[in-house]
């Protein structure tokens, strides 16, 4: 795989290119957040203060003109560009024709279509079935319905530094408790925690993570759960939100085979990595893995409102009829922007092109941080790319200084993400139609910032 991002046919009337007319935010985006306090909650975060009026391929333009360069997505939400064309047709077309009905009262043909979809393009061959929802949460809730109507069992594991929504349900089988889990408590029993392959910080070193770490998993499961009451197992094949952490090869493959031994439902949280996104369709491509089921959302509705459950089609029927739906579930214009993104992924080479992303932005990151010390570590597969910020000579947490390369780049016009567990990682996510140069200008950005930060500590 070379690094050559080709580039793509010009699709609208927003030239792909970074442009800063005033700071930012600028002083009608100040104005506006300003005014947001008065009406929304204060619960809802927000990375950069900027109010969007449009947003195309790989740029965004704000309410004061500034055109930003998008590696946030939406979070993996935009993988096919903001406002596709196609995309955009489709959803105008059936909003025209007919916006909601409930598939659990009059059906629709996009609702099947995108289940066949999805029953071709999850990994393995056997025969599926597929439920739609409507967001990743509410996937992964069902997912656990699923695996417990299917097992007869109770408990739920997961693994450190996952991430898996915000409702009841996925908001205990989340990690981190702020700001996901304070004061939300008591949260639904059952749900176990194991050890996961991080790499980076393992203590026995990244060589002896995954057998160390599957050893711990194994001992855990069996001693203390037992794996005779274990209806599901939910890992990300990467882990998004915990701080993009590429598992130690070798460590999903061994739960899956734990779990295969033991009766239980191994479930792919695919919410982040599917669609493209890490180089593969779905990330567990990366390492052979068919998951029993397969949640995925985000990227798969393009921008507008979807999510679902994918397994072998004994799981999935496992359920009574009645037992799974939702009133907004596999909505029809969402299915319409699903069934013209999975044409665009497929049609526009994306999943060659989030490899090429991978493959030229990767190797700048990696060198960054041989010569930063500030750098602990960068990793990622495709278009799903970090950098994890430490205290220099340490591998102590530097939160500070994750915010503060994010503020240069926003700044600067890049719209970045902070994530992990500890806060000190700068996650890339990229629309996979973004061109060479628009990525190469925002790498240049994202570079000062670092080198910025290591100057002032130094």
């Amino acid at each position: 795989m070379t690094d050559t991002l080709t580039s793509l046919p010009a699709s609208g009337e927003v030239a792909q290119r970074r442009l800063l007319q005033t700071p930012v935010p600028g002083p009608r985006s100040t104005e506006l957040h300003a005014a947001r306090g008065h009406e929304v909650a204060r619960g809802f975060g927000t990375t950069l203060p900027v109010f969007v009026e449009r947003a195309e391929g790989a740029i965004l333009v704000d309410v004061d003109g500034n055109q930003l360069i998008d590696l946030a997505s939406g979070i993996a939400v935009t993988s096919v560009g903001a406002s596709h064309p196609r995309v955009a047709a489709a959803v105008a077309e059936q909003a025209a024709r007919f916006t909601h009905t409930c598939f659990m009262v009059t059906e629709y043909e996009g609702f099947v279509d995108v289940a066949r979809a999805l029953n071709r393009l999850t990994p393995g061959d056997h025969e599926k079935r597929t439920a739609l929802y409507t967001t990743g949460a509410e996937a992964v809730e069902n997912a656990v319905k699923i695996a417990r109507a299917a097992t007869g069992r109770p408990a739920v594991v997961v693994l450190d530094h996952a991430y898996h929504g915000r409702t009841l349900m996925t908001m205990s089988m989340t990690a981190r408790h702020v700001p996901y889990k304070a004061g939300f408590g008591p949260f639904a029993p059952e749900v176990y925690r194991a050890p996961s392959a991080y790499p980076y910080r393992w203590p026995g070193g990244p060589e002896r993570c995954a057998e160390e770490a599957l050893s711990r998993f194994e001992e855990l499961v069996t001693t203390q759960i037992g794996a005779e009451n274990v209806a599901a197992i939910v890992a990300e094949p990467v882990q998004g939100e915990g701080g993009f952490i590429v598992p130690a090869p070798g460590f999903l493959p061994g739960v899956a085979r734990f779990a295969r031994e033991h009766g239980i439902v191994f479930v792919a949280d695919e919410i982040q990595t599917g669609f493209g996104r890490t180089g593969a369709m779905f990330a567990s491509e990366h390492e052979g893995l068919v998951p029993d089921l397969v949640t995925s959302a985000k990227a798969l509705g393009a921008g507008l409102p979807l999510s679902a459950v994918t397994g072998r089609a004994e799981l999935m029927d496992a359920v009574d009829p009645g037992g799974l739906g939702g009133t907004y579930a596999g909505n029809p214009v969402a299915c319409a922007a699903a069934l013209a993104a999975i044409s665009v992924i497929e049609e526009e080479g994306l999943v060659d092109r989030a490899r090429a992303i991978g493959a030229r932005a990767l190797p700048r990151l990696q060198r960054l941080a041989e010569h930063s010390p500030a750098v602990g570590e960068a990793r990622g597969r495709g278009a799903m790319l970090a950098l994890e910020l430490v205290r220099p000579g340490s591998t102590e947490p530097d939160p500070v200084a994750a915010r503060a390369v994010a503020a240069h780049c926003h700044a600067e016009g890049v719209l970045v993400l902070v994530c992990g567990t500890f806060g000190n990682v700068i996650r890339l996510l990229p629309p996979l139609v973004i061109e060479a140069a628009l990525l190469d200008d925002a790498l240049d950005v994202l570079e000062r910032g670092v080198r910025e930060l290591a100057w002032s500590t130094s």
